[in-house]
């Protein structure tokens, strides 16, 4: 049987170096890459693969949560930049890890001790995840209070609790408050993490929402699911990774 793996790295040069050095590494494996959390969370619900490369800072659904997703049979590499008190962690609960800048060597390394233990039940896992949690709590920056935007020529202060979504189009941002629309430069990968985590959810690659904005969520003709904000007339898309957490409400 061909073995399966899931790159996941939102910079696209550290993603398509990594992705040739396991092609050059190991022949024979069939990669799936992922840039973000949520297409990674999309493949994990098609085929959970037999060893996954994550990237733990991802923004938004970030590579801890990920990990919790996996099935235990599958291997974990975690793809780090953190210091030496998350190496230890790392350490400690027998997983697998790669510093960044990664080197072919490094990895190489790595990539013997995965397959030889493909037929393996993994360590558990929570332990550590907890512990980077911690650490990455311990990191942060503080949530962002308001947000810079413009209506036409004119620049607005607009406060955090006012709105109720950022929704990504083209080259712009439209943020949705009880003001109405006014739009920022501002990716939502760029957004995402200086946002209280537990009051804004990332619901679909497009589209953050205040959790307490949600009005209705339903599915579609076709079977999609998408959600309705309070005080707004329209429908914005959501995930299928997302769909449980809202029926979840």
């Amino acid at each position: 049987m061909i073995p399966t793996a899931l790159l996941v790295e939102d910079e696209a040069p550290q993603r398509e170096a990594l992705a040739a050095m396991l092609v050059h590494l190991w022949p024979e494996l069939n990669v799936t890459v992922s840039e973000d959390g949520i297409a990674a969370l999309e493949a994990i619900a098609q085929a959970a693969p037999d060893v996954a490369f994550l990237d733990i800072r991802l923004p938004g659904v970030d590579g801890l949560r990920v990990a919790r997703a996996l099935p235990a049979r599958t291997r974990i590499v975690f793809t780090t930049a953190y210091d030496q008190h998350a190496v230890s962690a790392f350490e400690a609960g027998a997983i697998d890890y790669v510093m960044k800048p990664i080197t072919e060597d490094r990895l190489a390394r790595t990539i013997e001790r995965v397959r030889a233990g493909l037929d393996q039940q993994r360590p558990p896992i929570e332990p550590l995840l907890a512990a980077l949690e911690s650490l990455k709590a311990r990191t942060a920056k503080p949530p962002i209070k308001w947000i810079s935007a413009s209506v036409g020529d004119v620049v607005r202060l607009v406060g955090i609790e006012d709105i109720f979504g950022f929704h990504a189009r083209d080259k712009y941002t439209r943020v949705l408050s009880k003001h109405g629309e006014a739009v920022i430069r501002l990716s939502l990968k760029d957004l995402i993490d200086q946002l209280d985590a537990e009051l804004f959810w990332q619901v679909h690659r497009s589209l953050i929402v205040r959790v307490t904005a949600i009005d209705r969520a339903q599915k579609d003709e076709l079977g999609n699911w998408r959600l309705r904000l309070r005080e707004l007339d329209e429908w914005f898309p959501v995930s299928q990774a997302f769909a449980g957490r809202l029926r979840g409400m």
